[in-house]
């Protein structure tokens, strides 16, 4: 109510401050002809600053916001890997059959460039995944997931997520694989069938991973060097990869 008041009280102080220099012109210098033309020319160009203003403006801040809420998507991502999706792609790495021939093209080094980035989504989308859940531990995954179940219902109920859809995706992925574990009692002894359809839950999250994985670490060598050499030492692909700097 006050900020209306107070919004009201500066379009009155302005609208008589104009009227006032307006009759001070014609005042001073006794021509209504060219005052009222000027003015009408002025009310002729509104349109169009508001043209400008509506469109180019207000574009330009839509930009700005919306780079703004990608930088803080990219921190909950960042807390995403660290908490979840780095651990989480180590374990599902176990249940994929072609392990080897996915792992050598996800070898990222620091001096890898925007295209090779997009090279290596670029055969993920080509790569036929294989995953079996008898070659991996399915009852840690599961203690790992379960576990961290709290803090996948956050970052859930995050609103400023929805702007990023394929991470919506993988979240909705990982926690559906969760909730699929943690509703079997025994993971140790599923008959076959439910084993191909764990098999598929873990493909499913295992792939989205992947691809956000990649966007993630493009993210980190652009803006954050010190983050992407630590991610580069601790790559879950690399199986000769060691933390400590050498």
């Amino acid at each position: 109510m006050n900020q209306n008041r107070w919004q009201v009280m500066l379009a009155i102080i302005l609208m008589v401050i104009a009227t006032a220099l307006y009759m001070l012109q014609i005042h001073l210098f006794h021509s209504e002809r060219d005052t009222f033309f000027y003015l009408f020319q002025d009310l002729a160009f509104v349109p169009i600053q508001v043209l400008l203003v509506t469109i180019i403006v207000d574009r330009f801040l839509r930009i700005r916001e919306r780079m703004a809420l990608l930088k803080k998507l990219n921190m909950v991502i960042g807390a995403f890997f660290s908490e979840v999706g780095t651990k989480l792609l180590r374990s599902c790495i176990e249940f994929d059959r072609d392990r080897n021939a996915i792992s050598g093209k996800l070898i990222i080094t620091p001096a890898w460039t925007d295209e090779q980035f997009a090279a290596a989504i670029e055969g993920l989308r080509r790569h036929q995944f294989h995953t079996d859940c008898t070659s991996g531990d399915l009852a840690g995954l599961k203690e790992f997931l379960v576990a961290r179940r709290g803090f996948l219902l956050g970052l859930l109920e995050n609103q400023n997520l929805l702007e990023h859809e394929t991470f919506t995706e993988l979240l909705w992925a990982v926690f559906h694989l969760m909730e699929e574990l943690d509703s079997r009692q025994d993971v140790r002894s599923l008959v076959s069938t439910d084993c191909e359809h764990i098999a598929g839950d873990i493909k499913r999250a295992y792939v989205i991973l992947i691809k956000e994985w990649l966007a993630y670490m493009q993210h980190l060598k652009k803006e954050y060097p010190y983050l992407f050499s630590l991610a580069v030492r601790t790559n879950p692909f690399d199986p000769t990869a060691l933390v400590e700097v050498r």
